[in-house]
């Protein structure tokens, strides 16, 4: 026991030293756990299938990029043959003209063409979907406006015939 001071009680010297500290518990769950281990796998998978598809090699302009996917080489071939071939590339034609635009197509059909191309859920010949042929006819107009102006409709998203119905082999010739 330590001796007292004035006008304080003795405290026995048990007392005196620091009470246990109560537990803490875990900082991360059990769930939190296995969320971090899926998405760190989930990341994983993606970095991998992203580094496999070549992936980086579609951020570019490069017409090679687009036959990275065997069942493209038709296309690109027929391509090569038409009277496009040297004016303008796959992103001309297929991708709005507009950033935002282009850049979420490209994301858009990056993902629907890597789950297609992977799983093997596409038709071949390869078709296009309706969104990608209102994209191309807007480019044809938008890289040919002053030829084409006087044939556009009145009012904006109005009928129109399509310009591949009469120029079919312009951008692949043969197809």
């Amino acid at each position: 026991m330590t001796s007292p001071t004035p006008n304080q009680d003795p405290v026995p010297e048990a007392e005196s030293t620091s009470a246990p500290t109560p537990r803490r518990s875990p900082r991360f769950g059990t769930g939190s756990i296995i969320f971090a281990t899926l998405l760190g796998i989930l990341a994983g998978v993606g970095t991998f299938t992203f580094g496999y598809g070549k992936g980086a090699s579609y951020l570019s302009n490069d017409p090679q990029t687009c036959v990275n996917c065997h069942v493209m080489q038709d296309h690109m071939d027929s391509w090569q043959k038409s009277s496009h071939h040297h004016v303008a590339v796959c992103n001309d034609c297929h991708l709005p003209h507009h950033p935002i635009g282009k850049w979420i197509t490209k994301a858009d059909n990056g993902f629907f063409h890597s789950l297609a191309f992977t799983l093997g859920g596409y038709k071949n010949p390869i078709q296009i979907k309706p969104r990608n042929k209102r994209v191309t006819q807007s480019t044809c107009i938008s890289c040919h406006e002053n030829f084409v102006h006087n044939m556009l409709p009145e009012q904006r998203g109005g009928d129109m015939q399509s310009c591949v119905s009469c120029h079919a082999s312009v951008g692949h010739a043969g197809r």
